[in-house]
């Protein structure tokens, strides 16, 4: 009874800690981000871009683009996917996108360069385009049908939108500078400007009795709860039982439980942004340029609802992204849950074992670790940093650092419920492929094996992919052509 009662509060310890520390600045606008897309933009727009029909040469270098420059972590991806994938985007470059956006985040990519080396990170970089994209072609050859069936679907869904007003696309871009100003460590945002103490007693008990309840190692990547993500906890479910209210029902209406439910994320999301630090006596509000991004985006989505949006767009915008929150979020509990189960019962030290040569069964493990050890976005760069420290070799470590944003259980359990359950785990085992492969390529450069040979091997697979894709397009072409 021992064990399975630390498994469990191991898990909800995991849980608690990832709602207070992630969903709000990060999913939140991202959740929002995916329903404006659905609802605002036209299918047109994304086809032009993504679709299934559009040429390669252009479909996939978008949809890693849009990636490497949104730079977000796996947990906002999801949404972000689900939404274009929604709109008519081909499977193929969703996919690449699903792939890259997490997979090169700017930031750590930078930040794996300077603690692990240069040499890594571009390892990282390189491979994990190379890979994104042979991954989305592949899904696309095999699923090719299913996908014009998709395709088909989108046309009579969002049938009649033929453009986008300018308003609609501000706001997008509005909601897109929230997403950046809450999850991007630039200085100018982490910048502390003022501070403001306030004189209410028993916060740093209250923070004791949290830290107590809920026990944490950072040297695992954990991260515990504070009071102020105790505080935004419970104005998360706030925000969905109003939501539940105010947004469940939108289609007969706007009520005032869909107003209250949009000022009190806009509250909420306003409170995730500061600064607020327990001390003796009171509480220390930092004004960071974190809060002051924050709450300029905030006033100007909330007077552009009032005064820039339809109804139609504000009530569509809002149901598609109350449906987003109803089918990902119940999986992303559940994943999370789980995750903080597994961790418990895997140990760092059987890393040195079992990953400390560049072998096939050392890179896979390095890519199992990554789906049961999930880690935040950056926070994956130091526990590497420990894994090398305990023996894991630079190659099944490349192979953890690709793989760690990819295949979360709670990514997996989400993509399944967006694209079916088959696509879902042949997409899982590909990923788990190409990221063992990477990092057996990254760990024979580092044993010794010559640049120029890996990178003819690199370049072989990307004519064999090329080839594989003309074969199977001309294929397809005659079999159209035929019937």
């Amino acid at each position: 009874m021992e064990i399975i009662s630390n498994l469990f509060v191991a898990g909800v310890g995991n849980l608690v800690a990832y709602l207070a520390a992630h969903v709000l600045l990060c999913l939140l606008p991202a959740f929002v981000i995916a329903g404006a897309m659905t609802a605002l933009i036209p299918k047109e727009t994304v086809t032009r871009f993504l679709g299934r029909s559009t040429q390669k040469w252009i479909s996939y270098p978008a949809a890693a683009a849009a990636g490497f420059l949104l730079a977000v972590c796996s947990c906002t991806v999801i949404p972000l996917f689900a939404g274009i994938y929604k709109k008519g985007a081909g499977l193929g470059p969703a996919i690449t996108f699903l792939f890259i956006a997490p997979a090169i985040n700017i930031l750590a990519l930078v930040y794996t360069g300077k603690m692990i080396g240069m040499d890594l990170a571009i390892a990282r970089a390189v491979l994990t385009l190379t890979f994104g994209v042979g991954i989305g072609i592949l899904m696309a050859l095999m699923f090719h049908r299913e996908d014009a069936s998709h395709d088909a679907a989108t046309d009579v869904m969002f049938a009649g939108q033929a453009s986008m007003r300018r308003a609609a696309l501000v706001f997008l871009l509005v909601l897109t500078a929230l997403l950046i100003a809450g999850t991007f460590q630039l200085d100018v945002l982490t910048r502390t400007y003022a501070e403001i103490s306030l004189p209410i007693q028993g916060a740093d008990t209250f923070q004791g009795w949290l830290t107590e309840l809920v026990p944490f190692d950072p040297a695992k990547g954990e991260e515990g709860v504070t009071a102020q993500g105790a505080l935004l906890i419970g104005l998360l479910a706030l925000i969905g039982l109003v939501a539940w209210h105010g947004i469940e029902n939108i289609h007969e209406g706007f009520t005032a439980w869909t107003w209250i439910a949009a000022g009190l994320t806009g509250v909420t999301l306003l409170i995730a942004a500061l600064g607020i630090i327990p001390v003796a006596g009171g509480v220390t509000l930092a004004i960071t340029g974190k809060f002051i991004s924050v709450l300029l985006t905030v006033v100007t989505l909330g007077w552009m609802l009032v005064t820039q949006l339809t109804e139609d767009e504000i009530r569509d915008t809002l149901w598609e992204t109350w449906k987003f929150v109803k089918q990902i979020f119940p999986l992303l509990v559940v994943g999370v849950f789980a995750v903080g189960v597994i961790r418990e019962l895997i140990q760092p030290e059987w890393i040195q074992r079992l990953a400390g040569q560049n072998t096939l069964l050392g890179n896979f493990v390095g890519v199992v670790f990554g789906i049961f050890m999930y880690f935040p976005t950056l926070v994956e760069v130091p526990i590497a940093q420990m894994f090398l420290s305990l023996g894991m070799h630079r190659g099944p470590l490349l192979a953890y650092l690709i793989s760690d944003p990819e295949l979360s259980l709670q990514s997996i359990l989400i993509t399944a419920s967006l694209i079916g359950r088959f696509k879902a785990w042949v997409y899982v085992g590909w990923v788990a492929l190409f990221s063992t492969l990477a990092g057996l390529l990254y760990g024979a450069w580092v044993d010794g094996a010559s640049l120029g040979l890996l990178a003819l091997a690199l370049i072989s697979f990307i004519a064999l992919l090329s080839a594989v894709s003309w074969w199977f397009d001309h294929r397809n072409t005659q079999f159209v052509a035929s019937h």
